[in-house]
């Protein structure tokens, strides 16, 4: 996830590491907070892969900056990620919010589609937070109220992804078509 993000928000501009930091935390640091012992390795490993470059710029007042770019490799690799995600892209809500917010770089409306066909045949698969034995329950049947909250929650989220994800595919395929 921090890998996609990553290359996500540079492929849109060069950012400052400090700049990057920003919009990792913006996207994901409610659920899960990017500590710089995170997120300098990270860039490190991605700049020794060669998916990334370091570029010095002089300081405004202070030191010289350090702005992260992407290189040809690394576009390539988001394209590719974003392309053909795994399941656990798919299936983790978190990891699903981070991969939705940089498909729009997919060129092509019918990888876009391809994308979000596989989330709408996972929300629509039954599943629950809690089962009566391998049956998943509905929001109706537990008696505990945070628990029945949780599943009406969980609900309500999903009717208001699965009424965009129809909506969103539709307006894809007449792209697909007037293109």
């Amino acid at each position: 996830m921090l890998k996609l993000a990553i290359l996500g928000f540079l492929y849109e501009q060069p950012l400052h590491g400090y700049e990057l930091r920003r919009h990792l935390a913006a996207l994901t640091g409610h659920v899960r907070p990017i500590s710089d012992g995170t997120l300098y390795p990270a860039i490190k490993r991605l700049e020794t892969a060669g998916l990334l470059r370091r570029e010095t710029e002089p300081g405004s007042v202070a030191a010289p900056r350090h702005t992260l770019h992407l290189t040809a490799r690394g576009r390539a690799e988001l394209l590719a990620v974003l392309s053909e995600p795994d399941e656990l892209d798919i299936s983790d809500e978190n990891r699903w919010f981070t991969l939705l917010a940089f498909l729009r770089h997919l060129p092509d409306p019918a990888a876009q589609r391809a994308v979000l066909t596989r989330r709408l045949a996972f929300l629509r698969t039954p599943a629950s937070f809690f089962y009566a034995g391998d049956r998943p329950m509905s929001a109706e049947e537990p008696a505990d109220p945070f628990r029945r909250g949780v599943l009406l929650i969980a609900r309500a989220t999903t009717t208001a992804e699965l009424a965009w994800l129809e909506e969103t595919l539709a307006a894809l395929a007449e792209v697909e078509r007037a293109g």
